[in-house]
């Protein structure tokens, strides 16, 4: 048998040589494979440019509770390709991926397709040969045009916070992404579209309404908030109180908002959001490391240092990201940076820089779209007098702890990319 990662391999390979954004290679090969995507599970359809994983996770954990069974589509993987595909709640066994694969490679005859694409039709199998209550589809780029999009008939569409992300795939003006983002909505299938900026939202409300989509939109029909120790939903039907969930950052108050109207949408009991809340786990969203090297490495230090690690990479994110940073903390922060060369760093860094009395600039290992740790410095050293470089995750770490002169106590984060997130994950064992 082959493994996975030969497999995976192969299908990479497929890839146009330009990206055309199209549905057409997609809908081509499911016809071949008997259009498996009209069989799975009533599915809940999420796109967004921030969010998406996050309200993915406060969904599943509101159906669990309800005793649902979940599927989930999501990507990128961190550590793991198998992560991309769960059913029923656990990661997708290799055994059945490789079938799904080769079933698709097949299928395909090796025509030109994306990887996104036809792992998707795999997931696509995966979910119609297994029985669960809901499928959980996060988008991988944009919407309208993206694989994922050949949902017909979702029981729910949502949309997440839409910032600038993508720009050469989705355009270069936050109204044309809204646009695309917004190309997952049905005709009278129910919306759920987060906090948006006012043209945003206005332009996704337009769009709904020229189609006939109802839109239950944050700030005019309901609203999610941190309001001292707890999260407070409102709308039309009242007030609900609830934990702090257990994600960091005030945007989650908001992504859990729209898991409570979702379910709210669907008749489920949202009082058990309760457990959900204090259960849900999103790795890579200011995820506090409590194992692997370098937490090992904090023992006989002399000083507390607390890890963090964020995948995010746009402005958006920044700012979720310097809204946690600007929290009550006694001591220092410090921000360990790597980013790949599609992004872009200084607007990323211009929302932190404030907050940070250090940047690290590293190049992501095994990465080869990453930036490399100089091209980031000379970007950043303008922007943050005490910025430098670092050969790796590890010497960027002992760097800023060996500086610490003061022993005062560091917060340290990670951040400007999922796969170096991934990185860190890996070594985490």
């Amino acid at each position: 048998m082959r493994s996975k990662n030969k497999i995976l391999d192969n299908l990479s390979k497929l890839h146009p040589k330009i990206i055309d954004l199209s549905l057409d290679r997609v809908f081509n090969l499911l016809k071949k494979l008997n259009n498996p995507h009209l069989s799975i599970p009533p599915a809940i359809h999420i796109a967004g440019t921030n969010g998406k994983g996050s309200t993915l996770a406060f969904l599943k954990a509101g159906l669990e509770a309800n005793k649902k069974l979940v599927h989930t589509y999501t990507s990128p993987h961190l550590v793991d390709f198998n992560e991309r595909i769960r059913l029923k709640g656990k990661k997708i066994n290799d055994s059945l991926l490789i079938q799904y694969l080769e079933t698709c490679e097949h299928a395909n005859q090796s025509n030109e397709i994306t990887f996104f694409e036809i792992t998707t039709c795999a997931a696509f199998i995966a979910f119609s040969k297994h029985k669960a209550d809901y499928t959980l589809i996060e988008v991988g780029l944009g919407g309208n045009l993206d694989a994922t999009n050949v949902i017909k008939s979702p029981y729910i569409s949502i949309i997440t916070p839409v910032s600038l992300d993508h720009q050469q795939f989705l355009g270069n003006s936050i109204l044309e992404i809204a646009t695309e983002k917004a190309g997952i909505l049905k005709p009278r299938i129910p919306a759920i579209v987060g906090k948006q900026e006012d043209e945003v939202a206005e332009k996704i409300c337009s769009i709904a309404r020229n189609q006939g989509t109802p839109i239950s939109l944050f700030g005019r029909d309901w609203s999610s908030k941190k309001h001292k120790d707890f999260l407070v939903y409102e709308d039309k039907d009242g007030i609900i109180e609830l934990p702090t969930p257990k994600l960091e950052g005030l945007h989650q108050f908001e992504n859990a908002g729209i898991a409570i109207n979702a379910l709210k949408i669907l008749n489920l009991k949202n009082n058990l959001l309760k457990k959900a809340l204090s259960n849900v786990n999103w790795p890579a969203r200011l995820h506090k490391l409590s194992s692997g090297p370098l937490v090992k490495k904090l023992k006989g230090l002399p000083f507390n240092v607390e890890i963090w690690i964020d995948g995010g990479h746009n402005q958006a994110a920044a700012k979720s990201i310097a809204s946690f940073l600007n929290q009550p903390f006694n001591g220092t922060s410090h921000i360990i940076l790597g980013m790949i060369n599609s992004k872009d760093v200084e607007t990323f860094i211009t929302e932190l820089s404030v907050f940070a009395d250090s940047i690290a600039c590293i190049t992501i290992p095994d990465e080869p779209a990453s930036l490399d740790k100089d091209e980031i410095f000379a970007q950043i050293n303008p922007l943050h007098a005490n910025t430098f470089t670092s050969d790796s995750v590890i010497h960027a770490f002992d760097t800023i702890t060996n500086k610490n002169f003061r022993e005062v106590n560091l917060r340290l984060v990670i951040c400007g990319s999922l796969y170096l997130c991934g990185h860190i994950l890996r070594n985490h064992k």
